[in-house]
Formats: structure tokens, C-alpha cells, sequence
């Protein structure tokens, strides 16, 4: 039996999951958000996009940091052993202007139905430079892929 490469199980888990779940800081402490996302092939972006004016955005604009939780429990009590988590950890940033056609496009290939909420002037596409990714899966394997240039690199802790 072929075991997947760790970049293979954050690949597939990213594209199967339409959602996930992003923490920013308000206040010395964590504020978390239910966010639609997409992520590049090389694994190094998350994109989302969010109003101007909420509190996760105002989060965001004093503190960069970010951890985004994504997994694919089913509510179920085998999720214990059978259930992947993956934490990403990263700084979001604002799309510029000339990169923002990309990153949409790549956005509303997953969520198509999104359209009209990115279309609004008060909208901002962001991305999430990713720094670290760490997979749990059959309730306590952890694996941690580091995002550095040049190539990533793999931890077992």
C-alpha cells in the first residue's frame, strides 16, 4: 500500500473542503471565522475574501497573523480515528491590484456561486501567505510541512 505524501493529503483535504474555520486576534484574544477559501496548487496561498467592514478584517489590519483550521469531520463518533485536521498557519495580506484577477479567478472556480459578495465594492480579496502547515490525522498523528523557499520541508514532531 502507497502512503501519500503529506503534500498530497493537504492537497486533497483543501480541495475536497469548501470551508473552513480562520482565527484572528482581537484583544489579546482568539476571534474565529467560518470562511469559504481556495488554495494554489504549490500549497503556498490561501485566498478568502471578506467586507471591508467587519471585525475579522479590522483584526486583520492590526495583526497580519493567522491560523485557518480545516478538516473533514462528519459529526460522527468514528471522526476520533478517522478525521484529518490540518492547522495553516500564515500572515493574510490584501491583494494588489495586478494580482487580483488570478487569485479571483481562482477564488470562484470553487465558489462560483460567491460572485455577487466578491463583485461588491466593499469586499477585499485577501490572501494567506502560508508558513506552516500542520496535519493531524487518526487522532494523533502530526505531521508539519514548513513553507520556505526553496522547497518545503517535512517535520515529524
Amino acid at each position: 500500500m502507497q502512503i501519500d505524501s503529506i503534500e498530497q493529503q493537504i492537497h486533497r483535504l483543501l480541495s475536497a473542503q469548501l470551508q473552513g474555520v480562520m482565527a484572528t486576534q482581537q484583544d489579546a484574544q482568539p476571534y474565529t471565522s467560518l470562511m469559504a477559501f481556495a488554495h494554489t496548487d504549490d500549497l503556498r496561498y490561501l485566498v478568502f475574501a471578506t467586507f471591508r467592514e467587519t471585525q475579522k478584517h479590522a483584526n486583520l489590519m492590526s495583526n497580519a497573523l493567522v491560523s485557518f483550521l480545516i478538516d473533514d469531520r462528519s459529526n460522527d463518533p468514528v471522526d476520533y480515528q478517522r478525521a484529518t485536521a490540518l492547522s495553516v498557519f500564515g500572515r493574510a495580506v490584501a491583494m494588489v491590484a495586478d494580482e487580483r484577477a488570478a487569485y479571483l479567478s481562482l477564488f470562484l472556480g470553487k465558489h462560483p456561486g460567491l460572485q455577487d459578495f466578491v463583485a461588491s465594492p466593499d469586499c477585499v480579496l485577501m490572501r494567506v501567505e502560508v508558513s506552516c502547515y500542520r496535519l493531524v490525522s487518526e487522532f494523533q498523528t502530526v505531521r508539519v510541512l514548513r513553507m520556505e523557499s526553496p522547497p518545503p520541508t517535512v517535520d515529524r514532531p
